[in-house]
């Protein structure tokens, strides 16, 4: 128990390599007609840590009485509230302390976290731009060279943007020509951001400094003139935090010119419950705009864009179904997962974009698609079989040309390239093996490694397994199992049972520092496919939602049966841990199974579905 009690704090105290977060404050939501509540608390069992305080609150919801002994704690700034959490962080900072073999664990995850990567580059205008995470850096940099091999160059340094840290990158974007580079700074890690432009061989900013630009990127036209995003305004009493995304729009920037007064090209939805992008094609042609419902469903709309009075086309709306397109060559290619669940890709002439008129190039089959680009001029389609990466080549009337050769029970994403242009940079990684990046030439099928993320680990010494188990109503699970090669199955292995299961998210192989720090004490990591993720299409993540998500919670139970089944472990030695979706997961299985789990991990969840 003690390894998986390290093992926890690990998890508890920012596995994942970022700083905690400080919950905002809550204002208590307006009680329910039929709220009742008092003032004396409910005496509680004895226990070594500091005693909360529970009150007799209850709500009637559907006739049913709903207890909520807990909802003073909802005011974190009460004096009270305060005083309860740092009676609770001070003792558990204390019994931290005393486990055995803490200090050293600290050295590891210090090593193993601080390493020196790079990401593949993006080649525009003769020119590679890429990220470096440094070891003795907390924020990545963004380099920029002249040519492949020319020499390296820094763009920005975000570490150098505050002296406490709190300002931050949000993303960047090259111009086509490579001459400037639009990036989106936020502070205290914010989703919040200020795009700024910033001239590659000066480096120095522009004037052009425009806030609103919450999740929007930079679509920039081909001679550098300015670019397209998505606007939304500050959140007021008009325009309140839940109302905010009706009112984004899609606006245009002309460099040197006063961002208030941008074009708008397209209006705002004035509906809550989308978001609103826009795109232009490489070649200026066409303007492509997305209205996303949830993450369930699209609309898209299209105009020429070298015509100034042209209107807004539909090209798909009310469907629902998902929709992407990508432009080449004035033909517009549609992956959908409207009629086939694991999704389809049409080639589309925008001069004739009925629906009858579509042409189906890339049919759905047995994997997952899970993306689309184009690059030197093929079709780059990323597929999930089983959870893993696979990479095929098609032409651009959807004939298959190559399969990529990668490892198994592995994730290839990032796929740099451009839609004319022969070469193309991968990014590989698996549970064992931290990333690779792959230069490969689309047109042979040659590849070579470009870099390779050096870490002191022996992969060698870790194995994983991928073990399909039934659920309750018998459908069939996936489950990846990391564990040290030879673990045996005696039922004692210290073993930590990850979950998300919901919003389409598919969990798919790929390396953790903190994971390999818990295998090399010997513990074991399993994460299962749980529906209502993507890892098998649209009817896998729909057989997750809404008044399906008890599915989830039977998978997820399932898990830890068959762990438990198979001798990889035992109740006693058996944590389960997810953050988020995977908060209210691991919430609900502690409350329906709680004799299944030792441990849990509940990290920032969504847990009262009332208030």
């Amino acid at each position: 128990m003690r390894l998986l009690l390290i093992a926890l704090l690990v998890a508890c105290s920012g596995g994942s390599g970022t700083k905690a977060q400080t919950m905002l404050p809550v204002d208590p939501a307006p009680p329910l007609p039929t709220t009742t509540s008092a003032t004396h608390t409910v005496e509680q069992p004895k226990r070594p840590w500091p005693a909360t305080r529970a009150e007799v609150v209850s709500d009637v919801v559907h006739g049913k009485k709903i207890s909520d002994p807990y909802r003073w704690l909802e005011t974190e700034t009460a004096p009270d509230v305060q005083a309860w959490m740092s009676a609770q962080d001070k003792y558990t900072r204390a019994e931290l302390a005393k486990l055995p073999g803490r200090a050293e664990l600290i050295e590891r995850v210090k090593k193993l976290f601080y390493y020196d990567a790079i990401t593949a580059p993006q080649h525009a205008g003769g020119r590679f731009f890429y990220e470096r995470k440094h070891a003795d850096k907390e924020k990545k940099v963004v380099y920029w060279k002249q040519g492949e091999k020319g020499k390296e160059r820094v763009l920005f340094d975000p570490n150098l943007w505050s002296t406490d840290g709190s300002a931050g990158l949000g993303g960047w974007w090259p111009s086509y020509n490579g001459k400037y580079v639009a990036y989106a700074k936020k502070q205290n890690n914010s989703d919040e951001t200020v795009t700024h432009v910033i001239e590659v061989a000066t480096g120095k900013d522009l004037p052009d400094t425009i806030a609103g630009t919450k999740y929007s990127g930079a679509s920039w036209t081909p001679n550098a003139s300015g670019f397209y995003y998505t606007w939304v305004p500050a959140q007021s009493e008009k325009v309140t935090v839940a109302e905010r995304p009706g009112f984004a729009e899609v606006r245009f920037h002309k460099l040197g010119s006063d961002p208030s007064t941008d074009a708008i090209v397209h209006p705002a939805t004035k509906n809550a419950a989308t978001f609103l992008s826009g795109e232009l094609s490489r070649d200026g042609h066409w303007l492509i705009a997305t209205v996303q419902h949830g993450w369930n469903s699209s609309d898209i709309y299209f105009k020429d864009a070298r015509k100034p009075t042209a209107k807004w086309t539909p090209l798909v709306e009310k469907i629902d179904a998902n929709f992407e397109v990508d432009v080449w060559r004035d033909q517009f290619y549609v992956t959908t997962n409207d009629g086939a669940p694991r999704y389809r890709v049409f080639k589309v002439d925008p001069k004739k974009p009925a629906r009858d008129a579509w042409r189906e190039i890339v049919p759905q089959n047995d994997a997952t698609l899970d993306y689309v680009k184009i690059v030197g001029e093929r079709l780059a389609i990323g597929y999930l079989r089983n959870a893993a990466s696979e990479l095929q080549f098609h032409d651009l009337d959807g004939k298959p040309v190559r399969k990529a050769e990668l490892p198994a029970f592995g994730s290839a994403s990032g796929l740099a390239g451009n839609p004319d242009e022969d070469t193309a940079f991968l990014s590989y990684t698996s549970f064992t093996v931290p990333q690779v990046i792959i230069k490969m030439s689309v047109k042979s099928g040659k590849s070579s490694e470009w870099a390779r993320t050096n870490l002191p680990i022996d992969s060698a010494a870790m194995e994983t397994e991928q073990v399909f188990y039934p659920s309750k109503d018998g459908t069939k699970i996936s489950m990846f199992i990391i564990k040290p090669r030879g673990a045996k199955k005696d039922g004692k292995n210290p073993t930590i049972l990850f979950g998300y299961g919901g919003f389409n998210v598919s969990l798919t192989p790929s390396f953790s520092s903190s994971r390999v720090a818990w295998i090399e004490k010997g513990g074991i990591y399993a994460i299962p496919n749980l529906r209502g993720g993507g890892e098998y299409g649209e009817e896998w993540h729909r057989a997750g939602m809404l008044l399906k998500k008890q599915n989830v919670f039977d998978d997820y139970v399932a898990a830890a049966e068959y762990l438990v089944k198979e001798g990889w472990t035992a109740p006693a030695h058996l944590a389960i841990s997810g953050g988020s979706n995977g908060g209210l997961l691991v919430g609900a299985a502690m409350t329906q199974r709680p004799e299944l789990f030792k441990a849990v991990v509940c990290a920032v969840p969504l847990l009262d579905m009332l208030r």
